[in-house]
């Protein structure tokens, strides 16, 4: 019955997506009171719209939708497409090599050396061994071993993926959830660390979750570069000081009765050989690449291609840990940095800023709406989708108000510019988990039984609140990026 139900729900909603979008690509271009609009142009109006549409409804998963929309734009917004309908004097045309470049941007190849890592340091054992040296320094005091949790947590999500992170963590922390007695509220605690820490701590690096890489790369292609230490000096400051609060949080919801908790993690001895040597030398020489590229000077998406050589070359990364790559991530990135060359090349982007008056916005009231959005619908979809929806959007406005003519330049620059909205929104997709449909950690969480979801939403609205006011502050006036020279 509820497999029939929620096949009429995708049906219905299916239908309603696709009659939107007919209707906005049939009508006359003069429907959108726009000047100078091109038909081609309508096209990705129609395109971003399905996209969107078919991302908060989810009635194909989300990386689905992405590699649809690229095909879509191949077939009948680029230079190579259906001749029909691909023609000049519809208005400018994309390079098809451009669209498909989005598979490979740079920023796609950054996650992918992402990914490659995590897989080696799970094979070879490395995030057992380093999360039982992380967390014996905590000690073994109910207090301390929370936050070790969070501290801990956090600091893998910044390397790995936070669903990978969230289900290996738990499976540390099971046996030690069922020791601990029925009426301890600490368990609670402990459960909802795992999502806590996994959400945020992604924010720490540009791998550390997709709507950073969005930003990031949606920010260089605008002609505005941020560093991968950079970033990181700004963002793994504001992690650990959500950790913190999320830990005062956590003991006052849920106070410890157990005096002491005690961690047990087995860690499989691996035989030592060269091939151990290289994996983790070449794990943490990578690591200080991406943290010395302002004095090595090289870029931080060619050093995550160094794991890739080494691993492969030596026989360390086999051909069937390829399946284990997280695909769906990388195309559903493709997508928005797709939509992004769209509004770009057909020249939408250009004839928006022109015809609606974003440079005359308040910056302020744009930045805070714009996070709020962000926050509201990642969490109820995922916080990528909501990021490759936004960020391109956000783009265009974030342009119009950077143009020395705007009214609002002087007032746009003296809250960091570019360098504060687009990382802003990128933040605030991350700072969502009122639900255990939020993200995948959440899920992770509720599944232990442990937690209700109005436990999980209490602290959620409250890591939120006080997620959005300090990164506010920190990218605009506390901490702001550098501007680029």
């Amino acid at each position: 019955m509820s497999t029939q139900s929620f096949s009429v729900r995708n049906i219905v909603l299916l239908t309603l997506t696709l009659v939107i979008t007919v209707f906005l690509w049939v009508v006359p271009v003069e429907f959108f009171g726009i000047e100078a609009l091109t038909v081609v142009q309508q096209r990705m109006i129609a395109i971003f719209i399905f996209a969107a549409l078919m991302w908060i409804f989810e009635v194909i998963p989300n990386w689905t939708t992405s590699l649809l929309v690229i095909v879509i734009m191949l077939l009948t917004v680029s230079d190579k497409g259906i001749r029909l309908l691909c023609d000049p004097q519809y208005g400018s045309l994309i390079g098809y090599k451009d669209i498909m470049a989005s598979f490979a941007d740079p920023v796609v190849m950054l996650f992918l050396g992402g990914f490659v890592l995590a897989i080696i340091a799970s094979k070879y054992g490395m995030d057992a061994a380093i999360a039982k040296l992380l967390l014996g320094l905590f000690g073994n005091k109910s207090k301390f071993v929370l936050l070790g949790f969070l501290i801990v947590i956090s600091l893998f999500s910044m390397f790995m993926s936070n669903t990978a992170t969230a289900a290996m963590m738990l499976a540390f922390l099971a046996p030690v959830l069922k020791s601990l007695p029925e009426d301890e509220p600490g368990k609670v605690g402990l459960a909802l660390s795992i999502p806590i820490a996994a959400n945020l701590g992604g924010i720490g690096t540009p791998i550390g979750t997709p709507p950073n890489a969005i930003a990031i790369g949606a920010l260089e292609n605008a002609g505005y570069r941020i560093d991968f230490a950079v970033w990181m000096s700004r963002m793994v400051p504001f992690v650990l000081v959500m950790m913190l609060i999320a830990w005062a949080l956590l003991l006052v919801f849920f106070p410890f009765k157990s005096k002491t908790v005690t961690i047990k993690i087995e860690t499989q001895a691996k035989k030592s050989d060269w091939r151990t040597y290289v994996a983790w030398i070449t794990f943490f020489l990578t690591i200080i690449l991406w943290a010395t590229e302002a004095v090595t000077g090289i870029n931080s998406n060619i050093v995550a291609l160094i794991p890739l050589a080494v691993y492969t070359c030596t026989g360390i990364f086999k051909k069937e840990y390829i399946s284990e790559i997280n695909w769906s991530v990388l195309w559903l990135v493709a997508g928005g940095f797709a939509l992004g060359t769209g509004l770009n090349e057909t020249g939408l982007a250009a004839t928006l800023i022109n015809a609606i008056p974003f440079s005359q916005m308040n910056v302020v009231v744009v930045m805070l709406v714009a996070g709020l959005i962000c926050y509201a619908l990642s969490n109820f979809i995922s916080n990528s989708a909501t990021a490759a929806l936004l960020i391109p959007i956000l783009i265009v406005v974030g342009l119009a108000l950077d143009d020395p003519a705007s009214a609002n330049h002087a007032q746009f620059e003296s809250i960091g510019g570019m360098e504060a909205l687009i990382p802003y929104v990128a933040m605030c997709a991350s700072l969502a988990m009122l639900f255990p449909i939020s993200t995948p950690p959440n899920a992770i969480a509720a599944s232990t039984g442990l937690v209700k979801t109005n436990q999980m939403a209490k602290l959620g609205i409250i890591i939120g609140v006080v997620g959005l006011i300090l990164s506010y502050l920190m990218l605009t006036y506390l901490f702001p990026f550098p501007k680029a020279a």
